[in-house]
């Protein structure tokens, strides 16, 4: 049966977008693929969160002319455990690099991934709502809000969070942790320096952006729920008293956020339907690796689609990617885990500080860390 294209992709946040500009280049024809969004491009442009971008993320987009973005470099990495011996310093000149990774705002990159689509002849609908979608043995057709439908050869779930009609997720667990998120200022800020510093309820991270640092400190739902009760100078003196002194005194902080955190994973495929990105795993901030495993999954995908737009072309991609997902969700799961369930002072949460003092000692260790961080398994 003739269908009106190819590819569908719903989702023109970053890994949707990446996809299609992979896609184009791989010779698939731009009026061959569909990319649907149910937001303005005003609206994600104006989305002001903060991201972290691994260097392998940095090489993606410049594959589809989409960097550089407006964007902090981090050239070293710390990572220390509260109140236990050992820490790890990770340093782009272990690895001859110019950057570990960036960081940078969801609106920019957005920004600069859409007009890089837009150079590349793809045309984004949007807004538009999927209200239904219907599976044939040769085609999916997709119903929107408006009435009108479209028919593809295979449909690329690529929003974040669950999709219209999908099938249902295998794999669900509430660590009842909440991050806060904010920005703050300090007097003596390193600004190619980025934190991880592991306490006993959660990671807290600082990542340098603008004139200081954007913070995703995550913790037990309640005591994220006091946090956000406080005024801002008595929550920097609790995010003073946990992180330390390395960038000096806390001088102010932005607006709060505060989000639930979870594991959403392996949604089912079906012959001709495949998720990516946080539509397929949404995973605890733990180390970043969210937007960066998404980002991979969309890098495989247009390799495979690129020479066949079949049901056996999204076998091979969830065969190829099982690993990299896989170990991902692992570690970060298994850490969230410690934190949600292991008060201080047990087994679990004591290793966790021998680990990194392991690994600053042992090379190899912290190259692999490293490689896993910034590459993953491609």
């Amino acid at each position: 049966m003739q269908t009106d294209v190819d590819i569908a992709i719903c989702g023109a946040g970053p890994v949707g977008l990446v996809l299609a500009g992979l896609l184009v280049q791989r010779g698939v024809p731009p009026a061959r693929i569909a990319l649907i969004d149910a937001k303005t491009a005003a609206q994600s442009a104006a989305d002001p969160r903060s991201i972290a971008l691994s260097y392998g993320s940095r090489q993606i987009l410049e594959q589809v002319g989409a960097w550089p973005v407006p964007a902090q470099a981090i050239s070293q990495i710390h990572v220390s455990r509260r109140g236990h011996f050992g820490r790890t310093l990770m340093d782009r000149a272990d690895y001859d690099l110019p950057a570990l990774g960036y960081v940078t705002r969801y609106g920019a990159l957005v920004s600069a991934l859409a007009a890089a689509a837009t150079q590349a002849g793809i045309v984004v609908r949007r807004p538009t709502q999927v209200s239904a979608t219907d599976e044939q043995a040769d085609q999916v057709t997709l119903n929107f809000d408006d009435g009108s439908s479209l028919r593809s050869g295979v449909l690329i779930q690529a929003e974040g969070g669950v999709f219209a009609q999908q099938p249902a997720r295998t794999l669900y667990r509430d660590y009842r942790q909440s991050a806060i998120v904010t920005h703050v200022t300090t007097s003596a800020p390193l600004m190619q320096r980025a934190f991880e510093r592991f306490t006993s309820e959660g990671p807290l991270a600082l990542l340098p952006q603008d004139d200081g640092y954007a913070v995703v400190w995550c913790a037990h739902s309640d005591t994220a729920g006091r946090l956000m009760t406080l005024d801002d100078s008595a929550f920097l003196s609790e995010l003073a008293a946990l992180f330390g002194g390395r960038v000096g005194r806390f001088l102010d902080c932005r607006q709060r956020f505060m989000y639930p955190l979870g594991l959403n994973a392996q949604v089912a495929p079906t012959a001709r339907t495949i998720a990516i990105g946080n539509a397929a795993q949404t995973l605890h901030p733990v180390a970043g690796q969210g937007l960066n495993l998404g980002l991979r999954d969309a890098m495989v995908l247009a390799r495979l689609l690129a020479g066949d737009v079949s049901p056996a072309a999204l076998a091979a991609f969830s065969t190829q990617r099982s690993r990299d997902r896989g170990m991902t969700i692992r570690v970060t799961d298994a850490m969230a885990r410690v934190f949600a369930s292991a008060p201080e002072g047990t087994l679990s949460q004591g290793l966790l500080g021998l680990s990194l003092g392991l690994m600053d000692a042992v090379a190899p260790a912290r190259k692999m860390l490293a490689q896993q961080m910034m590459y993953g398994q491609r």
